[in-house]
């Protein structure tokens, strides 16, 4: 399938000017002949670093993450400049100002690995020289977050930490913290592996660098043009063909990308271009194409370096995790597929015919290779290899992979891939490392349980209202974070509260069916004797929600334990942090900061803040899953179960589509348009009843067809 050349250089040329325009990485230095090179070698060597740290190394968890630190703030120091500057004079002024401070946080990360025991030694009191390190680290990942993120996180670390040491003590109510003294808040921030060197740290430079990694040299070995093509072949037939290539090669870019804003630019000079060509308004190609490029943060394996820190918050497997998140991810693919359906038909898109193009056994038959380090990866997980261990091993299956190929990995294209790696993640390891500010002091003052309480009072107990105000909260955090800051945030604040919520709604189901177990009878009999004779027998869901309520806060937790099995309480904080992570993702989509939809406007030629819109409407999926987490088996059931929920939702999801599209197969008149919600939800809504959804199904498929037959026969779907 061939492209437009005018299109294509249009399309190169503005994704050049917001190269240009990024606030990044500087291209005066990456292209400068010396400094170029240097931040070239650097990167290699921080890679090879950080394989040996996930390998063989023996350091102990706090100097490796103080080393991650010191080498990428080395890296980000030399790669986004302190200043901007076209006169040559500041900018060498600036660069030898940003070695002195990339030095200087290579320089703490030594110094602690030097003088570790000797402040153990003297008590964990600071001499002159920890104090001075201490305020020279904190203030550096400060000015690095400022550099790749901007001004909201380094702002909301210094209100955080000032909060603990200072005005906290003046703050009336459940805030009000009586404080520590800066040399404590110091020690925790930096040298006592709780903030900037605790877990988030750690899982920086272990999953997420490893899993960011294997993408660059999948990326580099040519998977990314093989994924391309691919699409092309799989849905390029289809009418409105183009829009279906955009989301399979966003979904399955994105899915080791790590970064929907990369992703964008990467597929979206090919993707939005051919939609255009084939009839699609540009503003609709640019939305669709941002949507489908933020899905790919739901995909596994990589999420974003979602699923990571998923796994370590939620102490469950990290296969568990892309195990249950796949389903859901697919579900959201389709919903966007469907709006470039209903697009397609009603803006008459043509298919793109190429006579020279091969078919997709071709394109397979050519390329399979590329599909050997999934499945490599895929196979050492279940074998049971940490996935550091499994990324590192699929890392090699890459290259050996590639031999097989026409075209194998030359010693320069590893460097290269070892260089890009360490580039794509420098971002990622400064805000992480950064974010870990506030971990500390959310877990050092207690303000995550005091506002999980107070969410959970502000909701009346209501689950879905619940939802819907961590939907706001974190709408509201993404306008300054980025969309794994967010999730961190958030989940630290409200998963305790939504966690408990969804296990309480599962017992509330348990009393309500009368299958409450005898140990859970036990704790009602201390606590609402009254009630015990009602436990044995079925009742109605909302007198078990009140026999529920008169049980005392404390004794919560013990019930739900002896209520429900410890299988389904670990499913209930999946879901919760499942929850928190597809709402966190809606910044990439949602005016009026939507780095993602900005990215695809620029490319697409469009109006940043109206393409913002339109993605935003084709993004549905990212407030309708969720729910689904909440109050259906989609991620905690048996297959079967999965599978029908997954089945029911999708025609719901559908219908919804429809009704907000007014569209089908032809326009819906207003009442066919109103009728589509309510069919919509009741295949979406936790009765319980299957008749219901299938007298859904039946409804929708048969106004489908209506609308199908409106001009002619009934045509084929695709």
């Amino acid at each position: 399938m061939t492209q437009s050349h005018s299109d294509n250089a249009g399309a190169e040329a503005r994704l050049e000017k917001i190269r240009e325009e990024s606030p990044k990485e500087a291209p005066e230095r990456l292209e400068h002949p010396v400094i170029g090179r240097v931040i070239f070698v650097l990167a290699i060597g921080i890679a090879l670093v950080h394989l040996w740290f996930n390998t063989f190394s023996t350091l102990s968890e706090l100097w490796t993450s103080a080393l991650h630190f010191g080498l990428f703030g080395l890296l980000c120091a030399l790669a986004m400049p302190l200043i901007r500057s076209e006169r040559a004079g500041v900018q060498r002024a600036v660069f030898w100002v940003d070695l002195v401070l990339g030095l200087a946080a290579l320089g703490c990360a030594l110094y602690l690995m030097g003088f570790e025991d000797a402040l153990y030694d003297r008590g964990v009191v600071f001499s002159t020289a920890d104090w001075v390190v201490s305020i020279i680290a904190v203030v550096l990942v400060l000015e690095f977050a400022r550099r790749t993120t901007g001004w909201f996180i380094p702002c909301l670390c210094m209100v955080a930490l000032t909060y603990v040491a200072w005005w906290g003590q003046y703050v009336d109510g459940v805030f009000n913290f009586p404080g520590l003294t800066w040399e404590t808040v110091l020690y925790r921030s930096w040298m006592g592996g709780q903030g900037m060197l605790g877990s988030i740290a750690r899982i920086s430079w272990t999953y997420v660098f490893m899993f960011i990694l294997f993408g660059a040299f999948l990326v580099k070995s040519g998977a990314g043009d093989f994924i391309i093509d691919l699409a092309r072949c799989a849905a390029g037939r289809f009418v409105g063909g183009p829009g279906f290539v955009a989301v399979f090669s966003s979904g399955l870019m994105g899915s080791v990308s790590g970064s929907s804003v990369a992703n964008t630019v990467s597929t979206g000079v090919i993707t939005i271009p051919l939609m255009r060509k084939a009839g699609f308004p540009a503003r609709f190609a640019g939305g669709v194409e941002a949507a489908a490029s933020t899905g790919g943060q739901l995909m596994p394996p990589v999420m974003g370096a979602g699923a990571f820190i998923m796994a370590s918050y939620t102490q469950v497997s990290y296969l568990t995790i892309i195990g249950v998140a796949a389903l859901p991810a697919l579900l959201y693919f389709l919903s966007v597929a469907m709006f470039v359906r209903i697009e397609a038909k009603r803006s008459h898109a043509v298919k793109l015919e190429d006579e020279n193009s091969e078919t997709f056994g071709q394109v397979l038959k050519g390329g399979w290779h590329y599909l050997l380090p999934l499945v490599v990866l895929v196979a050492a997980l279940i074998y049971g290899f940490t996935p550091t261990y499994a990324a590192g091993i699929a890392i090699v299956s890459v290259v050996v992979s590639s031999w097989i190929a026409r075209k194998p990995m030359t010693l320069r294209d590893i460097m290269d891939a070892l260089a890009q790696g360490s580039r794509n993640i420098m971002t990622t390891a400064i805000l992480l490392i950064t974010v870990g500010l506030i971990v500390m002091v959310i877990s050092t003052t207690g303000v995550g349980n005091t506002f999980s309480l107070m969410i959970t009072d502000w909701a009346g107990g209501s689950l879905l209202v619940t939802i819907v105000l961590v939907a706001l909260a974190s709408l509201i955090l993404g306008m300054g974070l980025p969309v794994t800051a967010a999730y961190i945030v958030l989940a630290t604040l409200s998963a305790p509260a939504i966690y408990q919520l969804i296990a309480q709604s599962q017992l509330i189901d348990l009393m309500a069916s009368g299958n409450l177990p005898e140990q859970a009878r036990a704790i009602f009999m201390l606590t609402a004797p009254d009630a015990v004779e009602l436990l044995g027998a079925p009742m109605e869901r909302a007198q078990a929600a009140a026999m529920l309520a008169e049980v005392p806060e404390n004794f919560t937790g013990q019930l739900l334990e002896q209520a429900l099995s410890s299988q389904a309480l670990t499913m209930a904080l999946v879901a919760a942090h499942m929850i928190i992570f597809w709402l966190s993702q809606d910044s990439n989509v949602t005016p009026p900061v939507c780095l993602t939809a900005f990215a695809a406007a620029a490319i697409a030629g469009t109006p940043p803040m109206r393409t913002g819109l339109t993605a935003w409407k084709i993004a549905k999926g990212l407030y309708i899953v969720p729910l689904l987490f909440a109050y259906s088996p989609l991620i905690s059931g048996t297959p079967l179960e999965m599978i029908t929920v997954f089945t029911f939702a999708l025609f719901g999801i559908y219908a919804i589509i429809a009704g907000l599209e007014g569209y089908l197969e032809h326009p819906l008149q207003w009442w066919l348009r109103v009728l589509m919600f309510p069919v919509g939800a009741l295949m979406l809504w936790p009765h319980g009843m299957i008749w219901i959804d299938l007298a859904g199904v039946v409804i929708f498929v048969a106004l489908l067809v209506w609308s199908a037959r409106q001009s002619g026969p009934v045509r084929a779907l695709a």
